[in-house]
């Protein structure tokens, strides 16, 4: 049974309101692990799980700030139309990947353009709604060696 101390190997739905799929593990089969009281999950989705246990299921709605992080106004950024490829069509809504230093990519969404000013939002685009999560315990551990790794 999954307590604060446990790891869990989890399948999961993210659904938007409306029912329609936004994201979901089972698409590639590859099911994560959610780790308890290492703070890598919010207390709201750990709240959520506590108590149940392998082969069980649980469909609730919750803040998508608590999976995805909270929406920071550091995140969006304003930027010069000449930034952006000639070539590539720039829309409201379009979900663009942007190259950081070290070749790693993060997605960031086109909010507004107005003139020569784009208006990209880096933060989690499900974070500022409501969504439905489905999940699906697969294996529940817990250990001593759990314990020692949240206290240090």
């Amino acid at each position: 049974m999954i307590d604060k101390n446990s790891r869990a190997l989890v399948h999961f739905n993210v659904l938007l309101k409306d029912g329609s799929a936004a994201d979901s593990t089972r698409v590639d089969g590859k099911p994560v692990w959610f780790v308890f009281g290492d703070g890598s999950l919010t207390e709201s989705l750990e709240n959520q799980l506590m108590g149940l246990d392998t082969g069980e299921t649980k469909k609730f709605e919750i803040a998508g700030s608590d999976l995805f992080g909270a929406v920071n106004p550091d995140n969006v950024h304003f930027m010069d139309i000449n930034q952006f490829p000639a070539d590539l069509k720039l829309e409201e809504g379009a979900i663009i990947a942007f190259e950081q230093m070290g070749g790693v990519a993060i997605p960031g969404m086109i909010r507004e353009i107005q003139g020569h000013s784009v208006k990209v939002d880096f933060n989690h685009p499900l974070a500022d709604q409501d969504i439905i999560l489905e999940v699906e315990i697969l294996e529940v551990k817990n250990s001593e060696r759990n314990q020692k790794e949240v206290n240090a």
